[in-house]
């Protein structure tokens, strides 16, 4: 780590991972063994990033966000506020890559929306946004752009069922057997009610 940093004292960097100079790292975050967070991204507060984990180059992660191990968050991922990346799930961020020729204008965003949870070995192909609250099964390749509060599964991945923000399957009433949470689809759009409707 270098004076070029924004790291709070409660921030904690296991002695075999390495921060570029010019990144922005809330309190009270965690980046365990072996990992990498390279120039110029931003990591929000209550973070805990798993072992062996890229970050960046000028990759934007929220406040409260799990990373597992084994994922390289690529410069152009944006995740918002408490996202899960599960273990060995793969971002992407060029659609016709080639060893031989520089694509690097060519990365595509990819924005990740609050809640919204990445199963183990799922890959998220660039260019599409995931809803807040979506959930995408272990394995499922996502070419699409997912709405809020859909269960994603199979390759390609397709929505399977609706989820509540507790990440729970919803059924035929729309009720959260968790915390008692109401939702409707309108339009194939789910929303959450609140306590008046």
């Amino acid at each position: 780590m270098t004076d070029n940093q924004e790291i709070c004292d409660s921030v904690f960097v296991h002695e075999s991972s390495y921060v570029d100079e010019l990144c922005d790292i809330g309190e009270n975050t965690r980046i365990w063994h072996f990992c990498h967070v390279l120039s110029g991204s931003r990591i929000g507060a209550n973070c805990t990033i798993g072992q062996n984990v890229s970050i960046g180059p000028n990759a934007s992660i929220g406040n409260n966000c799990k990373i597992q191990n084994n994922v390289s968050v690529y410069n152009g991922v944006k995740l918002e506020d408490g996202v899960f990346c599960g273990p060995s799930c793969v971002f992407t961020n060029v659609l016709n890559p080639r060893a031989e020729i520089e694509r690097k204008d060519e990365f595509k965003e990819t924005l990740v929306r609050r809640g919204a949870s990445i199963g183990a070995n799922a890959t998220i192909v660039c260019g599409v946004e995931l809803g807040a609250w979506c959930l995408i099964a272990a394995g499922a390749v996502v070419t699409k752009s997912v709405p809020d509060y859909a269960l994603m599964a199979g390759v390609p991945a397709k929505r399977i069922a609706w989820v509540s923000e507790a990440g729970v399957t919803l059924g035929d009433d729309f009720v959260c057997p968790v915390d008692g949470s109401r939702y409707a689809e309108i339009d194939g759009v789910l929303k959450k009610l609140g306590d008046s409707e």
